[in-house]
C-alpha cells in the first residue's frame, strides 16, 4: 500500500511546485499592461513608442523558444527551470537599475532578459505538466495550473496600477511633475524589487524539490540539437499554421490588455484616472480565470475545434462593437473580451499537436515562438491608435480574432495525425 502512495505524494508535490511557476509568469507578465501606461507618461512617449514595452518582453518568444527547446532537449526540464528563474532574477536588477537611473532604454532590456527567462519557463513547463500523472488527466491538470496562471494575471494589474501609476496622467501636451514622475519610478523600483524577491524565494523552493520533481517525471526531450529542431518544425505545415495562430492570439490579447488603460481613461471612452482605469484590466485578465474554469467543463461537453469557433467568432464581433459603437458601453464589452480569449492559448496549442507531423518537442518549440505576436501586433495598435483613436484601434484585434476562426473552422476539417494528444500548453 505504501509503495503505491509514496509515488502519487511524489508526483503530486511536483505538480504542486511546478503549478507555483505558472502563477509567476502570469503575475509578472501581466504587469506589463500598467506599466505600458506608466513608461508613456515617466518617458513622454508616443503610444507607439510606449507600446515597445510590450514588444522587447514578446519578442523574447520569437528568439528564445528553440534555443530554449535546445537547452532542455540536452539538460532536460529541472535544471531548464532552474536557469530561467535565474535569468528572471538578472532581469529584476536590470529593472531596479532602469528605475533608479530613469532610462527606457534599460527598461526594454530589462524586459527582454525577463521574457527571456519566462520563455524557458514556459517551453519546460508546459510538457512537465502534462507529464506528471495520469495522462487521461492531462487536460484537467493543464487547466488547473492554468488557473493559477490566470490569478497571477487578475493580481499583476492592480498591484502595477497601484504601485505606477498614482498621479500619472496622459494628458496630450501636459508634462508630469518631477514628483509624480519621481513616485512612479519609485513604484516600479518598488514592484521589480518584490518580485526579485520572490523569484529568489522560488528558485530556492525548487531547487530543494529538484529530486523530487524529476524523480515523478518521465524524461522530456528528445536529445536533437537546435538546427534539427528547427528543421523538423518547419517541415510541418500545421506547425507553421499554429504558429501563425498563436501569433495572432497572443498580439490580439497583449494588444488589448496593453492599451486597456488608455482606452478606460479616454474621454471617448469612461474618462477616469488612470490609476482606476489601470486596476480595472484586472477584470479583462480576471474574465480569462473564469473563462477558463467554465471551458474546462465546455471542452468535455464539445469538440474543441467547435468551441475554438464560436469563441473567436464571438471575441471579433465584440472588437467590432468597440470598434464601431465605442462609448461608455464599449469600456464593459471591451473588458468582457477576456473571457472569451480563455481558452484559446490552450485549444490551438493542443489542435496544432494532433495535426503536426513534426515531433512534439520541435512543434512546442515553434508554437512558443508564435508568441512574438505579443511584440508584433501591439505595435501596429499602437500606431493606429496614435494615429486615430484607442477605439479605432480595435479593428487590428478583430481581424486578427477573424482570422483565428478561420483557422479553428479549418482544424475541424483537418484529420488529426496523433489522436487524442495528451499535451497543451498555456499562456
Amino acid at each position: 500500500m505504501n509503495s503505491g502512495s509514496e509515488p502519487r505524494t511524489a508526483v503530486r508535490a511536483a505538480f504542486i511546485a511546478v503549478t507555483t511557476l505558472f502563477f509567476a509568469w502570469g503575475f509578472i507578465t501581466s504587469l506589463i499592461d500598467p506599466l505600458v501606461a506608466a513608461v508613456k507618461g515617466i518617458f513622454t512617449l508616443s503610444d507607439s513608442q510606449a507600446m515597445l514595452s510590450a514588444s522587447a518582453f514578446f519578442i523574447a518568444y520569437g528568439l528564445i523558444s528553440f534555443p530554449a527547446a535546445a537547452i532542455i532537449a540536452r539538460w532536460r526540464a529541472v535544471p531548464s527551470i532552474l536557469i530561467a528563474l535565474v535569468m528572471m532574477v538578472l532581469a529584476c536588477l536590470i529593472m531596479l537599475g532602469a528605475a533608479n537611473v530613469a532610462n527606457y532604454n534599460l527598461v526594454l532590456l530589462g524586459l527582454f532578459v525577463l521574457a527571456s527567462g519566462i520563455t524557458i519557463l514556459q517551453v519546460a513547463a508546459n510538457p512537465l505538466a502534462a507529464a506528471l500523472g495520469d495522462p487521461e488527466k492531462s487536460h484537467f491538470r493543464l487547466t488547473l495550473a492554468q488557473t493559477f496562471n490566470s490569478f497571477g494575471t487578475i493580481i499583476g494589474p492592480w498591484l502595477g496600477s497601484l504601485l505606477f501609476l498614482g498621479g500619472v496622467e496622459v494628458v496630450e501636451g501636459v508634462a508630469l511633475t518631477d514628483e509624480v514622475r519621481s513616485n512612479a519610478l519609485a513604484g516600479i523600483d518598488t514592484a521589480y524589487f518584490w518580485i526579485c524577491g520572490l523569484l529568489i524565494a522560488l528558485l530556492a523552493f525548487f531547487f530543494l524539490l529538484r529530486k523530487t520533481v524529476s524523480g515523478a517525471a518521465p524524461v522530456i526531450g528528445s536529445g536533437k540539437n537546435l538546427v534539427q529542431l528547427i528543421g523538423d518544425a518547419f517541415s510541418a505545415k500545421w506547425a507553421l499554421i499554429g504558429a501563425g495562430a498563436i501569433f495572432l492570439y497572443v498580439g490580439a490579447e497583449v494588444s488589448i490588455g496593453a492599451q486597456m488603460a488608455l482606452f478606460l481613461n479616454s474621454d471617448n471612452t469612461w474618462g477616469i484616472s488612470l490609476q482606476r482605469a489601470g486596476s480595472l484590466v484586472s477584470y479583462y485578465w480576471g474574465g480569462a480565470f473564469v473563462g477558463r474554469l467554465i471551458g474546462s467543463f465546455l471542452l468535455y461537453r464539445f469538440k474543441a475545434h467547435r468551441l475554438l469557433t464560436a469563441f473567436t467568432a464571438i471575441a471579433a464581433l465584440m472588437c467590432l462593437y468597440v470598434f464601431t459603437v465605442g462609448g461608455v458601453s464599449a469600456g464593459y464589452v471591451a473588458l468582457a473580451i477576456g473571457l472569451f480569449n480563455s481558452i484559446m492559448f490552450p485549444v490551438i496549442f493542443t489542435l496544432t499537436l494532433e495535426r503536426s507531423t513534426a515531433s512534439e518537442e520541435a512543434t512546442s518549440a515553434m508554437l512558443c515562438t508564435g508568441i512574438v505576436g505579443g511584440a508584433a501586433i501591439p505595435v501596429i495598435v499602437g500606431t493606429v491608435s496614435g494615429a486615430s483613436s484607442y477605439t479605432v484601434a480595435f479593428i487590428v484585434p478583430a481581424l486578427c480574432y477573424a482570422l483565428l476562426c478561420l483557422f479553428a473552422v479549418s482544424a475541424g476539417r483537418a484529420r488529426p495525425v496523433h489522436k487524442g494528444a495528451e499535451v497543451a500548453a498555456f499562456h
